[in-house]
C-alpha cells in the first residue's frame, strides 16, 4: 500500500520514485488527477535530469476541450512495490498521476486538509 496526503490547497498527492532505465532515479511529489487518463506528467527539468528516453509526441485532449501537443518519454517508476514501465507525457506543471497508473487500484482520500490518502492494488 501507498500512502500520500492531501495538501492546503486539497489535492491529494503522492511521493513515487521515477526512474530511467539506466537506474537513475528521482523522488517526484504528485498529484493525483482522476481527470487524466495518462500515467504521470512531469516537468521537462525532470525529465531532463533523469535523461528519459524520448517515445513519441502525442495529442492530447485538455479538459476545456482543446487539443494540445505532448512530448511522451519511456521511463519507471516504483508503484506498490513493483517496478513498471510507463510513459510520462512533459508537462511544465506540477506532476501528475492519472488513471493509467492508478487502474487496477482502489483509492482512498480524507479529503481534508492533511487528510490521508491511500493506494493499493486490487
Amino acid at each position: 500500500m501507498m500512502r500520500g496526503f492531501v495538501n492546503s490547497r486539497c489535492e491529494a498527492t503522492l511521493t513515487v520514485l521515477v526512474g530511467n532505465t539506466n537506474g537513475r532515479s528521482h523522488k517526484v511529489d504528485a498529484v493525483i488527477d482522476t481527470g487524466f487518463s495518462g500515467y504521470l506528467t512531469l516537468p521537462s527539468a525532470i525529465i531532463q535530469s533523469l535523461k528519459l528516453s524520448w517515445s513519441a509526441t502525442d495529442r492530447v485532449t485538455l479538459g476545456d476541450g482543446s487539443e494540445a501537443l505532448f512530448d511522451v518519454y519511456a521511463a519507471t517508476i516504483c508503484w506498490n512495490g513493483q517496478h513498471r514501465d510507463i510513459d510520462v507525457a512533459e508537462s511544465e506543471t506540477d506532476p501528475l498521476i492519472g488513471m493509467s497508473l492508478l487502474y487496477q487500484c482502489r483509492l482512498q482520500i480524507e479529503a481534508i486538509a492533511g487528510g490521508r490518502v491511500y493506494v493499493e492494488s486490487i
